[in-house]
Parts: C-alpha cells; structure tokens; sequence
C-alpha cells in the first residue's frame, strides 16, 4: 500500500510537471499512469503486487466510476441535450448500438466467446472517453460542433453502456433469471436516489433561509455526490446510475452549483482516474498481453478501426458532417476510463470466463490509449486551416479561412 502510494503520487507530480507539454504533443498522461503500472506491476519489477480480488481494486473502481460517472453527469443537463441533440442523438441513438453490436460479432467470431459473454465484452467497450483524445476536443482550431458532439457522446455513452453491462453480467454470472426483480429495483432505486437527492439539496439551497457562500458553494455538489454515494450503499440501490442520474440533475436544476463545482470536480475525477489507470497497469502483465494470441490482438485492432468507424459511418449518413469530420469522429473512439472500470469489475465478477474477457477488454484498452492519445494532435492539425461555424442544426455553414 505505501509503495502504491508513493508510485502514484511520484507520477502525479510528474503528469503535473509535464502537463503542459503534454497538451502540445503526442505524450499523454493516461499512458504515463497505464505503462507504468504494466512496469510497476508484478508481471516486471514486481514493486506493486495486486490482485483483481482485492479489496482496494474493488473500492477503487467503485469511487473512481461513480466520480466520472457524476461529473460527465454534470457535462450534460437538459438544456445541453436540446440545444445541441441532433449530431449526439445519431452517435448514441445509433452509433452506441452498433459499435456493441459490431464488437460483440468480431468477439464471438474470433474469439470464440457466447452470445451473452460477447456482448458484455461489446458493452464493455462501447464507451468513448474524451479524455485520451484532449487536443482535439480542447483545440478551438476544430469546428465547434464537432468538439460539442464528441462532448456529449462521451459524457452520455458512460451511462447508457451501463445498463447493458449489468444485464449482461447478470445473465453471464446466471443470476437474471433468479433475481431479475431485484436487479430492477436495484437499478430503479439507483435513478430514484440519483434524482431526488440532488433535486431536493438544491430547491432547500434556493428557499429564503439558506444560502451557500461563495467559499464553500463548490462544496455543495461534492455533498450531494457523497449523500447519493451513502444512500446507495446503505439501500442497495445502483450506485454508478445514481452518480449519472445525479450529476444530470444538478446540471439540469442547478446551473450555480453546476459551474461552482465544475472545475473541483474534474480535478477529483482526474485524480481517480490516473489512479484506477496505475492499478489497470499493474494488473496487466507480459503474459496476459500474450495469452490473448494473435486473435485477441486481431480483435482489439478492429475494435479500434472497424467496429466504430463502421457504426458512425451507418450512423451519419446525411448528415451533413463533411468527410474531414465524420473521419475525425470515428476515429476518435477511444475506449476510455469507463471500459477500463467495467473491465475491473467483470474481473472480480467471478464469472467463467472472466479472465478472457478481461484480457481481451484490456489489450483493447492499451492498444486504444496508446493509438488515440499519440495521435489528436496529428488529427487536430487537420482542422488547422479550417474554422465551423457553430450551427448545431440545418445545412451546415462553412468558412474557409485562407492562411497568408
């Protein structure tokens, strides 16, 4: 524990240290926590020694997924869904579904996994996290719509994968035929708690008898998280689609606090993230990496290149995006923080085949950070010439602005 703990604060500094850097160039601070975490681990120095059953790689990936799950929450209230539905509305509508549908065949083909098992690996890694791919989301070079879109896909798509990750390890571990009310009253519980709570913090915040100071307001949100956190645990209710159902309702009901905590909250997920990356990395080992065979490392390639360009092809057709951005788009899939959560908990899982599919989620995961995170800025470069105007509906609106 104490090495871990100096691992990871050591790196910490470091990812600070070099984080400017990092946003010009093609290193990536995700990839600095994952490799050295593969470097760390047993499978090659053997400085940090963990196992997928323990109880600090259960209670990490539970806070780190609940973390993100309620800030990407946050990214996305209802007045951001209808103000900007149309582009996301066709990746998740559309591209979601195919992109777990499209995994889940190249997994059961050559992989030679179930049906069920499939498409938990396909729900698995249907997610995309903008996170590896920064420079282009952050570049203000890149039309402004497609910057919104791969926003709001990313913050949405979390959640949404959810439910079929859950469904699909219930039925793999053979317990939906038998509990299936109770897993609905789980999840139910979940989106009740996720609601009530937050909607209920932020009406007594506006009555005449209370108001946060301007000191402790981005405190507000981080309550609200922590009470929905402990509702769940102590009601069984879903903690991972309270936190999301949570941070919408904040967004939604709570523009204030929103924007107060906004900027705190990003930092606590990103702490938990590097975190949850260092302890991926250091269950990841050389011979994990080589027992997938070279169908494993056929799949995780064409999860990267077929499956998601494929789903976002069928998904925007006429739609007006020019073929520069639908590239942009499907390429910039990465299988982020939440695939590497969900690959954590189906290891601990204890289902039959949970050790291949978290072998096969994981070299997925590594080939995707490594690839996506080394190559935004080469993408983002594409869009150097170029400027979009920012019209989120009807015929798109473009202006070339010519370099002297």
């Amino acid at each position: 524990m104490i090495t871990l703990l100096t691992a990871f604060a050591g790196l910490l500094l470091v990812a600070v240290l070099l984080s400017s850097l990092a946003h010009r160039t093609i290193l990536s601070t995700a990839a600095l926590f994952l490799v050295a975490g593969f470097v760390l681990g047993d499978g090659v120095l053997g400085l940090i020694s963990l196992r997928p059953g323990d109880d600090l790689v259960a209670t990490l990936a539970e806070l780190a997924l609940f973390t993100v799950l309620f800030t990407d929450g946050m990214r996305v209230g209802w007045a951001d869904l209808r103000s900007a539905w149309r582009l996301p509305g066709r990746a998740l509508g559309w591209g979601l579904p195919l992109t777990l549908v499209i995994t889940a065949l190249g997994a059961h083909w050559l992989l030679g996994l179930g049906w069920i098992e499939s498409l938990l690996v396909g729900a698995i890694l249907a997610p995309t996290d903008p996170v590896f791919a920064a420079a282009l989301v952050g570049n203000e070079k890149v039309p402004p719509r497609l910057r919104q879109l791969l926003n709001v896909e990313s913050g949405v798509n979390d959640g949404l994968a959810l439910p079929f990750v859950i469904l699909f390890l219930a039925v793999a571990s053979g317990s939906a035929d038998l509990h299936l009310g109770e897993l609905g009253l789980e999840l139910g519980l979940g989106i009740v708690i996720g609601i009530a709570v937050p909607w209920a913090a932020i009406k007594l915040e506006q009555t005449r008898w209370f108001s946060a100071s301007t000191q402790y307001e981005p405190l507000n949100a981080l309550a609200i998280g922590l009470l929905v956190l402990a509702l769940g645990k102590a009601t069984h209710g879903n903690l991972f689609l309270a936190a999301f159902a949570a941070g919408i309702t904040v967004a939604t009901f709570g523009p204030r606090q929103r924007q107060s905590f906004e900027h705190f909250g990003e930092l606590i997920a990103e702490v938990f993230k590097l975190a949850a990356l260092l302890v991926f990395g250091a269950l990841i080992s050389p011979a994990l990496l080589g027992a997938v065979g070279w169908q494993g490392w056929l799949f995780a390639i064409g999860a990267l290149i077929v499956a998601r360009p494929a789903a976002i092809w069928l998904s925007f057709l006429r739609s007006g995006l020019s073929v520069r951005e639908q590239a942009a788009v499907a390429w910039f899939g990465p299988k982020g923080f939440a695939s590497v959560v969900y690959g954590l908990l189906v290891l601990a899982s204890g289902i039959a085949t949970a050790q291949q599919v978290f072998q096969v989620v994981a070299v997925t995961i590594v080939a995707s950070i490594l690839l996506h995170s080394s190559t935004d800025i080469v993408v983002a470069r594409w869009f150097d010439d170029e400027r979009e105007v920012p019209a989120w509906y009807g015929t798109v609106t473009r202006r070339i602005r010519r370099r002297g």
